[in-house]
């Protein structure tokens, strides 16, 4: 054992010891006391060497059961060596996805703070669609109040014009009875000289008064017969007022023409003559109906 002091006789030792004592005995007078002394040695002597051998096979035992230690505690040694190594790769992972962690914990802090930031424009928004809306709101009741007003003013507006119409239709109904007596009275007065100045003019000799009549369901305010050069002619004309080149002078032209036809659709193909009767006349409108055949007379021309 580690420590023991005690002294080991070897095999070597012993044959060296037997020998020395073989040499003393040689030169030395050996009593028999002195015989025994030395067999007593020599018998603790192999006592000692006993024990000590016992010592070195309990040593011996005690290294081995060492050295099995020893492998377990190697083994033991590499298999905490792979843990640590297998922990340490762990770790690593572990580092790793703290970092990957970390770096997601960044992103949902920067995500949250650009959150924020549109609730807080979005809150602005609202805030700014709240003050709108009151505005709105605001000009809604002003417009409802105004409509009720143009409402009201609208009812007031509709029975004057009730009433207006009441006094337009009374002024129609006289315009139109002054119309019509001012339009009888220059029919008249051109059924008086119309027979002259057709006559000097054109030569057309009225052989039955002319007259206000109704032939194929159309009114003709110039109806009459005459004779020129041994033939009978009918003479059909309209009146009115005023006679120029604006558009609704085809529809003068389209008139005239459909009582010609009515005319025709009583008397056969018979020579008609066309006039026009007026207070004025425009020259282009006087042109357009010499191109047309038709007589047109003004009232200061009789």
């Amino acid at each position: 054992m580690p420590g023991d002091t005690r002294f080991i006789i070897t095999p070597k030792i012993k044959s060296q010891i037997i020998k020395i004592i073989d040499e003393r005995i040689g030169q030395v007078h050996v009593t028999k006391e002195d015989f025994s002394e030395l067999k007593s040695i020599l018998k603790e002597l192999a006592e000692a060497q006993k024990r000590t051998e016992e010592a070195q096979h309990r040593t011996e035992l005690r290294l081995e059961e060492l050295a099995e230690a020893q492998k377990r505690t190697e083994m033991r040694i590499d298999s905490l060596s792979q843990k640590m190594e297998e922990l340490a790769e762990a770790q690593k992972r572990t580092e790793m996805r703290v970092d990957s962690l970390s770096q997601k914990m960044e992103e949902l802090a920067e995500a949250q703070k650009r959150t924020e930031m549109r609730v807080d424009s979005l809150s602005q928004k609202m805030e700014e669609l709240a003050e709108a809306q009151k505005r709105t709101e605001m000009r809604v009741d002003s417009l409802s109040q105004k409509m009720e007003e143009l409402a009201e003013a609208q009812k007031r507006t509709e029975e004057e014009v009730r009433k207006l119409a009441i006094g337009l239709q009374d002024t129609r109904i006289q315009l139109g009875g002054l119309s019509r007596s001012f339009s009888y009275a220059f029919e008249n007065e051109a059924y008086r000289n119309l027979p002259k100045l057709l006559y000097e003019r054109y030569g057309y000799e009225i052989t039955e008064r002319m007259v206000r009549a109704e032939v194929g369901g159309k009114e003709i305010n110039f109806f009459g017969k005459a004779h020129k050069d041994g033939k009978e002619i009918i003479i059909v004309g309209e009146s009115k007022v005023r006679l120029d080149d604006s558009e609704w002078r085809r529809e003068v032209f389209e008139d005239l023409e459909d009582k010609v036809n009515a005319v025709r659709s009583v008397y056969g193909d018979v020579p008609i003559e066309r006039l026009l009767v007026t207070h004025f006349a425009t020259k282009n409108f006087l042109d357009e109906a010499a191109e047309k055949g038709i007589m047109v007379i003004q009232s200061y021309e009789w």
